[in-house]
């Protein structure tokens, strides 16, 4: 049996933020640029408890808490206290899955100091990470990356939670299908509609059936039902797509004016491209309406689309063959292998992406 841990930083830029600076401790924050068309990057627990958090508009955060302070990121900073993170982790396990920069999966069945329970490697690496960068942790501790996941999602923040094999199955059971890997707002609302709202509803449909009612994911669903996650830890994570966004200052349906974002969009993406040799054959564009209507358009080509001259020319050929009625408000251009498809992160989380020398390659 496979001993997994889960380690989700608690609120992490924000928390570096109020500890970094004592007048921001207590205090509702916000992590992102205020301005009209600003985003939240990350919010503090305390604004949270107003119902700001991360990708929200900002003039939306700033009308649900007022007196919400808004600091600018500082992602090198983040970037230097997840590698202290990550040296951590590596004391005991090589097994290291990076998620982003404030989580990750450790597989410590076998590990280097020779503890015999995950759920101890689990307390000393939490209060490392307390000794070590001044910050709390979270910790979900299973047999299996999605049981241990949802696990550290409990209790936050400073939470540690264990999923022993025993209480996987009724546990599973009890849990709220929205808290199910994959499932989203929309998915939730179809599974609803169905009549599944917890694991064990979902446990009644048979496999084909919830693929045919939500394509090949509905194996994964069948599978996680029934507490049963087979995926390894992998210490080398394959990216399998590349992609930037940016949303403009003002909305616009004038194609001379979209060009200029599109420029620089593709210029960061083949920059990324060039420097980790990614290998993806499929363009693909991502446009966002005045009335948030989004939809993506993708070519493929013989070869890997590495050069500039290559995407740019495939992006504003998608673009022409677009009505921009309502107007743009948002515009991103990608790559992706050709199994996968293309990740849209939000703006914010994407730059610092192509901005930083990413942490887990």
């Amino acid at each position: 049996m496979r001993k997994i841990i889960h380690i989700d930083m608690d609120a992490f830029f924000a928390s570096i933020e109020q500890r970094d600076n004592a007048d921001y401790r207590g205090k509702p924050l916000a992590v992102g640029y205020s301005g009209a068309r600003g985003v939240v990057a990350a919010s503090s627990y305390e604004a949270r408890r107003y119902g700001v958090h991360s990708a929200m508009a900002s003039k939306t955060a700033l009308r649900k808490c007022p007196h919400l302070i808004f600091v600018m990121p500082r992602f090198d900073v983040y970037k230097s206290v997840s590698r202290q993170i990550m040296e951590i982790f590596h004391e005991y396990t090589d097994l290291v899955e990076p998620l982003s920069l404030d989580e990750a999966f450790l597989d410590v069945t076998e590990n280097h100091k020779q503890i015999a329970t995950a759920t101890q490697i689990a307390k000393e690496i939490k209060q490392k990470i307390r000794e070590t960068v001044g910050l709390t942790a979270s910790a979900g501790v299973s047999f299996n990356k999605f049981l241990a996941k949802i696990a550290s999602d409990y209790n936050k923040p400073d939470g540690l939670f264990v999923i022993t094999p025993k209480a996987a199955e009724q546990f599973v059971d009890t849990l709220p299908i929205e808290r199910f890997f994959g499932v989203g707002k929309v998915t939730a609302e179809r599974m609803h509609q169905l009549g599944i709202k917890t694991g064990a509803d979902l446990k009644q449909w048979s496999e084909q059936g919830l693929v045919t009612n939500f394509g090949k994911v509905g194996h994964m669903y069948y599978q996680n039902a029934r507490a049963i996650d087979n995926r390894p830890v992998e210490s080398q994570r394959i990216r399998k797509s590349v992609s930037s966004e940016t949303t403009f200052a003002i909305d616009t349906d004038i194609y001379e004016e979209i060009l200029p974002e599109l420029d620089v969009l593709t210029r960061e993406v083949v920059d990324y491209i060039q420097k980790k040799d990614f290998k993806g054959r499929t363009a693909s564009i991502k446009l966002k309406f005045s009335d948030f209507r989004v939809i993506t358009r993708s070519k493929t080509f013989p070869t890997p689309v590495s050069d500039y001259e290559t995407l740019y020319g495939a992006g504003k050929e998608m673009l022409k063959l677009v009505d921009l009625s309502p107007k743009i408000r948002l515009i991103g251009i990608g790559v992706k292998n050709n199994e996968e498809e293309v990740s849209w992160g939000d703006a914010i989380q994407l730059r610092i992406e192509f901005k930083e020398d990413e942490l887990n390659e």
